[in-house]
């Protein structure tokens, strides 16, 4: 049993991860993964709307799953359908979280109001919207940073249902009895030219190509505006018929009807803009594979394995272990590289691909280290940081889009090719030597399974990482000032982002430096390596918060409180290795 374990695990970490890219069948008629494919220009990307429901819902309430009244799951694009066709049925899906009981309060609601006492229905906010209004005009003046809980959680709350009544204007007015007579009728459409007039201005999308291809993306329309810039017949106006006609099919719920407008506008723009659909029609099936997700639980399983196997079992489990290591970083390398060919850009754009990035570089490490020692240390911290940076990219996907649009500024391929992805490898090679370290510590302090050889092996591991980050952080951080040069005329200039990385050369230096000046061993050179996640996380994420320098990007209150604590948590590994050596359970602490 024991020889066949890792065979075991790898068969069925395969059939579980290869379910994961067979499309699943649609239980209605309905095809709704036609709809979901259809290409949208939004925040200035053309992006299948599937991308739009499920940014949506995970900016709207935290997550892509979604519940009727009855309690029955809804599919995100189908949410969408309802948003666009059926706003007053959409009204009732509880798809805002509201968190702070002082809103809650400002709404008169209770646990017993919404889904498990945190989402609640846009019919439930919509009375006390006036309220809501004056709450955050009073809030919005005041800096983000410096805000209250509670103004921070109205203002956040409008900007949702802004959004929210921003999208039901997307494809026709949300009042319109029936706007597919209306545009199939020229004196309807004629004598209806203020619901066409506030689908102009309130439209989140432009879900119309130019009449002819190639066009650039910034001549796609919303239906709005193509209405009144050109109310005649042309090929925008026959679109717009089609969309309104299965907007009908959709409130009819009449699937021949909706399947057959909707082939028909799929050929249409399939006929002009093949390139730009199936671009679109890959994003959604990448969505519905979702590789990070994946990878995230084959790393969690990968870091109890690995420390299954301190205790027993050594080399059935670690072996199994190393498997689903290899099995999670082949599907993210796999994601990275389907967001690359989406984007037409570098690995590294923003923070969400950053910590693709570092936990990506970190796991690659880590499968080399796991290769040359074979004990089981380096895949637990391939494991945990794996899971970890992709909860964190979990989170930061919360804010919308997360292939937008590159800031001006940035907008270089060289450059996030050469400095950015350079300086992440060093943010990456930096993290896991205090991983590592922290593998050692807590073996150290907590179990009897840290022996000599262990140790050993787990100091030349943090010593080799160490030397291997500082490179990569001291490279990334010269070419980061050459980009500076050629973009802002400085090649440094003090900015909260430029010092961050600097420290984290000049930390990765002195950890060397006393390593070689013998002024720590073991337990000093672990902990300095811990003390390297702090100042790599406040390089990575705090320098982005403070407000001021040329890399902010706005205060987040969830990320800044989620940095204290993983600060706090490193202080506390500090402190255990500050321990006598007494105290800790190992007894290759004693000499180290």
């Amino acid at each position: 049993m024991r020889k066949d374990l890792p065979l075991a695990v790898s068969l069925l970490a395969l059939i579980w991860v290869g379910s994961t890219f067979v499309p699943r069948g649609n239980p209605a008629r309905f095809d709704l993964d036609g709809f979901g494919r259809l290409p949208v220009l939004m925040d200035g990307r053309l992006k299948p709307l599937d991308t739009v429901a499920r940014t949506g819902l995970l900016m709207l309430q935290g997550r892509q799953l979604v519940r009727d009244p009855a309690g029955q799951s809804v599919p995100p694009v189908a949410w969408l359908l309802d948003v666009f066709y059926r706003p007053s049925l959409a009204d009732t899906y509880p798809v805002f979280r509201i968190d702070h009981p002082d809103v809650l309060s400002l709404f008169g609601l209770g646990s017993g109001d919404g889904d498990a006492g945190v989402r609640f229905p846009f019919s439930k906010l919509a009375p006390k919207l006036a309220e809501l209004d004056r709450q955050a005009d009073l809030a919005t003046p005041v800096e983000a940073a410096v805000r209250t809980p509670f103004q921070r959680a109205v203002v956040e709350l409008r900007d949702h249902v802004a959004y929210y009544a921003r999208l039901k204007f997307s494809l026709e007015p949300p009042d319109a009895a029936d706007f597919n007579a209306i545009v199939n009728d020229a004196s309807q459409l004629a004598a209806d030219q203020a619901s066409i007039e506030a689908m102009r201005n309130y439209s989140l999308l432009r879900i119309l190509p130019p009449d002819e291809a190639p066009g650039s993306p910034e001549q796609w329309q919303s239906t709005g505006h193509a209405l009144l810039a050109s109310p005649g017949p042309g090929p925008s106006l026959q679109r717009i018929r089609l969309l309104a006609g299965i907007g009908k099919a959709w409130r009819d719920q009449d699937s021949d009807s909706f399947n057959a407008q909707l082939g028909l506008y799929r050929a249409d723009i399939s006929a002009q803009f093949g390139a730009v659909a199936r671009k679109c029609s890959w994003e959604a099936y990448f969505n519905a594979v979702d590789p990070f997700t994946s990878s995230m639980v084959l790393y969690l399983f990968a870091f109890l394995l690995s420390a299954a196997s301190w205790l027993r079992w050594q080399n059935p489990l670690g072996r199994s272990a190393l498997r689903l290591m290899d099995f999670g970083f082949l599907l993210a390398t796999a994601g990275i590289l389907a967001r690359m060919w989406l984007e037409d850009r570098p690995p590294v754009t923003n923070l969400y691909s950053s910590a693709l990035f570092i936990g990506w570089g970190s796991v690659g490490l880590c499968l080399v280290l796991e290769r040359i020692n074979r004990n089981a240390v380096a895949s637990a911290a391939g494991g945990l940081i794996g899971f970890g940076t992709l909860i964190i990219a979990h989170h930061l996907s919360l804010s919308g889009d997360t292939m937008e649009m590159m800031r001006a500024v940035l907008d270089s391929n060289f450059w996030l090719s050469t400095h950015v992805v350079t300086v992440t490898t060093g943010y990456a090679s930096t993290f896991l030597a205090g991983f590592l370290a922290i593998i050692y510590i807590l073996r150290g302090v907590l179990t009897r399974s840290l022996d000599r050889r262990t140790a050993d092996s787990l100091a030349r591991m943090v010593y080799g990482i160490v030397c291997f980050a500082t490179f990569f952080s001291f490279i990334g951080t010269v070419l980061g000032g050459i980009w500076a040069d050629q973009s802002w005329g400085r090649f440094w200039g003090w900015d909260p982002k430029e010092n961050g990385a600097l420290i984290i050369v000049l930390w990765n230096a002195a950890i060397l430096h006393c390593r070689w000046a013998g002024l720590i061993r073991q337990r000093g050179l672990m902990a300095l390596a811990v003390f390297g996640n702090i100042v790599t996380s406040w390089s990575w994420f705090g320098t982005n918060m403070l407000g001021i320098g040329l890399h902010s990007y706005g205060f987040t209150d969830a990320a800044f409180y989620g940095l204290l604590a993983f600060v706090a948590t490193q202080l506390v590994l500090i402190g255990l290795v500050l321990l006598p050596a007494d105290k800790w359970r190992s007894g290759a602490a004693l000499s180290a």
